[in-house]
């Protein structure tokens, strides 16, 4: 590449950037209303009118508050364990096509690249549970660790019948290939894929990790100040990029009638984001036993199953 390609590609990645931020920050006030709206309660409502400053009165609040490293933490690994988190989505976000022809990069193996960023996101949260040298955010660590082996697999499974119909890795491609969104050629894939990816990002009810009941706030426990919002922006960042990911495979990406397909892109976003919001103001969260029974008990066999039927599938319509 280029200097010129490399100056664009940063530049891209910033803008990416800040826009995720903006995002994240509406994410957090939205799900406090929508949250309120269904628990009959009144939601955020001082800060600005209807309480729309309030996400910029709780980013000035963590700023300024006092940067403390805990006196036996690995400083080094404490400093750089929250950065890894919302570093890894944001380059995953790099390949994500928003329309026909809105993408920083089209990498003809781009669902492994967002698969092997997302397998380095979790060394953040553990890192950060175990530098902290406290045992609740280890613990927390350590279940993620254990959440993510457990629910990775059938996800990685369930998006292969995704790549056996499309023929490709490329999510361009993927997209380019849905004349039927593959929600109607695989439901069961997508329903995998979406409970996987809620587990990924350790949203209720799989917020084991974080489980207040249980470990205080789990691997974040010790963090306060600017890196606590770095481990909190990753998290949401990460429920627009599952949220991003199924648009694009399962649900046609930007295809649809009438309107742009930017538009339908961020209609079927946002419609999946009030979805996780829903679903955390209406489960209980599961017990840690039955949190790893549900990943290899059921959501394992159902992946393999998925595979198997779309391979015999694949292979009937091949013949005929």
């Amino acid at each position: 590449m280029s200097f010129t390609q490399w100056l664009l590609t940063f530049i891209g990645l910033a803008l990416v950037l800040l826009g995720l931020i903006l995002i994240a920050a509406l994410m957090v006030y939205g799900e406090r209303r929508i949250l309120a709206l269904l628990q009959d309660r009144l939601g955020p409502n001082r800060a600005g009118p209807f309480g729309l400053l309030q996400p910029i009165a709780d980013f000035i609040k963590l700023i300024t508050k006092e940067d403390f490293v805990p006196p036996f933490a690995d400083r080094m690994v404490y400093t750089i364990a929250p950065v890894i988190v919302p570093l890894t989505v944001l380059l995953s976000f790099a390949v994500v096509p928003m329309s026909n022809d809105w993408w920083l990069a089209d990498l003809n193996i781009a669902l492994l690249f967002v698969l092997a960023l997302s397998s380095l996101r979790v060394y953040g949260i553990i890192l950060g549970g175990w530098a902290s040298n406290s045992k609740y955010p280890l613990f927390g660590g350590l279940r993620a660790a254990a959440q993510m082996i457990s629910y990775e697999l059938p996800m990685v499974l369930a998006l292969m019948g995704v790549v056996m119909l499309s023929g490709s890795f490329s999510l361009v491609e993927i997209v380019a290939a849905q004349e039927l969104p593959f929600i109607i050629l695989q439901p069961l894939g997508f329903i995998i894929f979406l409970v996987c990816g809620i587990a990924e990002t350790n949203r209720l009810p799989f917020d084991l990790p974080e489980a207040e009941n249980e470990l205080v706030s789990g691997y974040n426990t010790e963090y306060g100040g600017i890196r606590f919002v770095f481990f909190y922006l990753g998290e949401y960042m990460g429920m627009l990029l599952i949220a991003a990911l199924i648009t694009v495979l399962f649900l046609g990406g930007w295809h649809g009638p009438w309107l742009p397909g930017v538009v339908w892109f961020a209609v079927k976003t946002l419609a999946l984001i009030f979805l996780f919001f829903w679903l955390r103001t209406s489960l209980p969260r599961l017990r840690y036993d039955q949190l790893m029974d549900f990943g290899w008990k059921l959501m394992l066999p159902a992946a393999l199953i998925n595979l198997l039927i779309t391979a015999v599938f694949g292979l009937f319509w091949m013949e005929n």
